[in-house]
């Protein structure tokens, strides 16, 4: 069973917590913190228990792919993290 960081997601919600962008480009350029992109790939923490009309497809741990402006940041425990509808998340990641 993972570990509980304290916020448990209702419903269908989904908590996540975004993958560090890339500091160099594909040809080795390192890049400014402007110039980085939003990370849009995270890691699942924690999951709601769904609900009766949207079972729960992702688990804890799943790597996924989520809407460019989706879900709600959240600051807790000096840790950041993004809260969900699981509806905007559009891809799992092997």
């Amino acid at each position: 069973m993972a570990k509980s960081i304290g916020i448990k997601p209702l419903g269908s919600r989904v908590l996540i917590k975004k993958v560090e962008a890339e500091e160099k480009s594909e040809g080795g350029i390192i890049l400014t913190s402007s110039a980085k992109e939003k990370p849009q790939i995270a890691e699942v923490v924690a999951i709601g228990p769904g609900t009766k009309d949207e079972p729960m497809q992702v688990k804890v741990g799943d790597k996924v792919v989520f809407s460019k402006y989706a879900g709600t940041d959240i600051k807790f425990e000096g840790k950041e993290y993004t809260l969900m509808n699981q509806s905007d998340i559009l891809a799992t990641v092997n």
